[in-house]
């Protein structure tokens, strides 16, 4: 059996917890400084192979304690907001552990990719749906070309039945979400690095017959513009809504200068924008350039709904984000000894990510 620590009993958190003890051959250590969220989260995943712990991480003793005590952990994996993620990752570091998180955050996945220098366990922050799995899509579809022009990535998690102003209901973490909207972005123009400005590129696409908008959004791309810079011309993220929804946003956060008040901003989206299980994910990857001499594009496109686990409704962010983690925490750790330091999304293939029993969640 294997043992490995989840930090974060949220949405995220406790299907990581559920899907890796259902497994059969993991023991998951299940803590949160929330002793409420810890037996909802065991209510909803049953406790088999799950033992909770009340503790704060981002203070430190408790879990240097836990860490370096008889829980025998091999990994670390933290579904806490990525502000956090520094601090966990230098426990892992301490303590030997493989170390896996969700973060989106350009300044946190730099950070935690210098801590990783010459480490002996593996170091893999990125490993939900953006960045993560649309990584390993465009690596693949990339591979296909002997010289790459275009690359778009483009993801969104959305109601299924919008009933507001902004087309939007709450799926992630308010946290991600503003942080994604607030901070610079990159990408690559002309072959090199470009700084993005967040909502600006506006752009439409047509899926199934519906429109959606896109604009960009910062930390989608994960680190695949350091893996194919001087490889590929145009490569860059954008998120997905429904038409409107970024014109309003600017207005919140430009006009009214709220991505200067950021605790006022998510006060007020928390208040206003409801909560849903009935969303839909949307990825799309387009890859142009030349096989054989002649232009071509390939394009991955692919919608993910709500799924029944364990006798719940989860909505298909959860499902998303938690299966993503779980395939590539079980890949690692079943292959420890290919994996050391800083390891990227891009390092992992589609095809052993798919047949991965997490990754099935994707088929």
């Amino acid at each position: 059996m294997r043992h490995v620590f989840v930090l974060g009993a949220g949405t995220i958190g406790s299907l990581i917890a559920g899907l890796l003890s259902r497994a059969g051959d993991y023991i998951v250590h299940l803590a949160d400084r929330d002793e409420n969220a810890l037996k909802r989260a065991t209510e909803d995943i049953d406790r088999q192979n799950v033992t909770t712990i009340a503790l704060d991480a981002i203070h430190g003793s408790r879990l240097r304690h836990c860490l370096s005590s008889d829980y025998s952990c091999e990994a670390i994996i933290s579904a806490l907001p990525y502000y956090c993620n520094p601090l966990v990752a230098e426990y892992a570091r301490e303590s030997g552990l493989h170390y896996f998180d969700l973060t989106e955050d350009v300044a946190v996945t730099r950070y935690i990719q210098n801590l990783s220098l010459g480490a002996e366990t593996a170091f893999v922050p990125q490993c939900g749906l953006a960045p993560g799995f649309i990584n390993i899509v465009a690596n693949d579809l990339m591979g296909h070309f002997d010289e790459l022009d275009t690359v778009k990535l483009r993801v969104g998690a959305l109601p299924v039945h919008p009933s507001n102003v902004l087309k939007y209901s709450l799926t992630w973490s308010t946290d991600g979400l503003i942080n994604e909207y607030g901070n610079i972005c990159y990408g690559l123009e002309d072959g090199h690095e470009a700084v993005l400005m967040p909502l600006e590129g506006y752009e439409t696409i047509e899926i199934d017959g519906l429109l959606y908008e896109a604009f960009n959004t910062s930390g989608g791309l994960g680190t695949l513009a350091d893996t194919y810079i001087g490889k590929v011309k145009t490569l860059n993220y954008k998120t997905l809504r429904y038409p409107g929804h970024c014109e309003k946003i600017h207005f919140l956060m430009r006009d009214l200068k709220l991505n200067k008040d950021r605790e006022t901003l998510k006060r007020i989206l928390e208040d206003a924008i409801p909560k849903t299980v009935q969303d839909v994910v949307l990825i799309y990857v387009s890859v142009s350039g030349k096989q054989r001499g002649e232009l071509y594009e390939e394009n991955y496109v692919k919608k993910i709904y709500p799924r029944t686990i364990f006798g719940k409704l989860w909505s298909a962010i959860q499902v998303t984000t938690s299966a993503a983690l779980c395939a590539i925490v079980d890949q690692v750790l079943n292959q420890a000894e290919r994996y050391r330091g800083f390891v990227t999304q891009e390092s992992f293939r589609l095809e052993d990510f798919l047949e991965n029993r997490f990754g099935r969640y994707y088929r």
